[in-house]
């Protein structure tokens, strides 16, 4: 039994064929994700509609036409982001991606900005049974910016996460969403898995058309070509897929690293504390904190070290061979480096400190800006598991698989046994895992890890 898998990510769309009997990824395609429009406020971070839906079409059909007899679709994507849409799936805005920071600017009328004001208007215990999440990118801001600038469309208009959108104009109808999408709204109670709808009347948003819930793994449309008719399950967030295809255990903690990055431990229920409680599968949670500066931070200080030779016109060859290979042979020799270059969970301000000339290599600055990441980890897996409980680490995501400097240094601070994720296409590989649960050949989710982690050899 074959399907097809499709994760929308923030650089690339990403496809393959899902082979469920050979617990294999096949005929993987990439394209790029369409740009950012320009000449908008520089805080501002959407995309036209229409072309995600294009590319994502296009990748469907190439992988049909590798796999003319897929039994269905399944789809992950970035967990924040919007596109308001009408009742029949149509799109009344643009999309509005999870690194737009418009929620920074000043509510009309005041000199707090509307995360300021929604953070004042939120009380304690509701911060966490909407899960803890405290980011600027999340579309319960945005919506809350648009109605203060009365930017919301006069219709009725329905939230709709980006790849319910994209499935919904595949399908036809109008979006609806599961509880990992309903999370990264920044509005589900997570100890209901419903809307929260004292918060979503407190911040004056009740008038909008929530997407309705549906069942992880639900059948939610079908996507026809060349005669055939696929159905679709409920897309899931890349987060929450991500975590499923590095096979992860209950004993386990997992550091992530990609363009973003987290540090997780699964949860059995729903807890809350100094981190983020996610809904996850099965009746269980993820406890994590996330918006750590990963992939890119460190593309921000590449282009730094390249500015000059881009204004030139010197097109470089890829640094990371020569960056890993500086780093592995240098110790930061007194640099440290901070790496919240952008807002997210290490604060909002980086610092490079104690440059000298002696340090003043790309393989110093390397290591110390990895050694800084690997302090952000370890500073999270203290609050996650004060306990230091796990038996070992995983770690998942491209930048962790191919930079053994980081890992070493991750290691140094939480423990030597460490496993890495079997596939450096975790989205993906996490698709084929819950294509085993979503189609019933596995009975849950921790089924379907447990009969990969049987089948299929992790690496070491």
């Amino acid at each position: 039994m074959r399907y097809l898998g499709i994760d929308i990510g923030s650089s690339y769309i990403k496809g393959a064929v899902l082979d469920a009997d050979a617990l294999r990824l096949s005929h993987i395609e990439r394209e790029a994700a369409p740009p950012f429009v320009s000449g908008l406020d520089h805080r501002f971070r959407e995309i036209e509609p229409e072309p995600l839906v294009q590319t994502v079409r296009a990748v469907l059909e190439r992988l049909h036409d590798h796999c003319p007899d897929a039994a269905g679709v399944l789809m992950s994507s970035q967990l924040h982001g919007m596109v308001l849409c009408d009742d029949k799936g149509r799109a009344l805005t643009r999309f509005i991606a999870w690194q737009d920071q418009r929620a920074l600017m000043p509510a009309p009328g005041g000199e707090e900005s509307c995360f300021d004001v929604i953070e004042r208007l939120i009380t304690p215990g509701e911060r966490q049974q909407l899960g803890n999440e405290r980011v600027p990118g999340l579309p319960l801001n945005f919506l809350f910016w648009l109605a203060k600038y009365h930017a919301l469309p006069a219709t009725d208009a329905l939230p709709a996460v980006l790849p319910y959108f994209v499935a919904a104009s595949l399908c036809g109808g109008a979006p609806v969403s599961d509880v990992t999408h309903a999370y990264g709204h920044g509005a589900l109670h997570i100890g209901k898995l419903d809307w929260h709808h004292d918060v979503i009347a407190k911040l004056g948003l009740d008038a909008l058309r929530w997407p309705r819930i549906v069942p992880q793994g639900a059948v939610i449309g079908e996507w026809s070509h060349r005669g055939r008719s696929l159905p679709v399950f409920a897309p899931v967030g890349d987060y929450h897929v991500s975590q499923v295809g590095a096979l992860l255990e209950a004993d386990e903690l997992s550091v992530n690293v990609s363009t973003g990055s987290a540090v997780i431990r699964i949860a059995d229920g729903c807890e809350t504390g100094d981190f983020q409680t996610r809904p996850w599968f099965d009746g269980r949670y993820l406890n994590t904190i996330t918006h750590l500066p990963a992939g890119r931070a460190l593309n921000a200080m590449v282009h730094l070290l390249t500015e000059l030779a881009t204004a030139q016109g010197v097109t470089l060859g890829d640094p990371w061979d020569y960056i890993h290979a500086g780093a592995s042979r240098a110790d930061g020799a007194g640099l440290q480096v901070n790496p919240a270059f952008y807002p997210g969970n290490a604060g909002d301000h980086g610092a490079v400190l104690n440059l000298r000339e002696d340090n003043m290599t790309v393989g110093h600055l390397f290591h110390a800006l990895f050694a800084g990441m690997a302090e952000n980890y370890a500073k999270c897996a203290a609050r996650i598991a004060p306990g230091r409980d796990w038996s070992r680490l995983v770690f998942s995501g491209g930048v962790a698989l191919k930079n053994a400097v980081l890992r070493q240094l991750i290691c140094a601070r939480l423990g030597d046994a460490h496993r890495l994720a079997p596939s450096d296409e975790d989205t993906l590989f996490g698709l084929l895992v819950l294509s085993l649960a979503f189609t019933g050949r596995a009975a849950s989710v921790r089924e379907a890890i447990a009969l990969v982690r049987d089948n299929h050899q992790p690496q070491d």
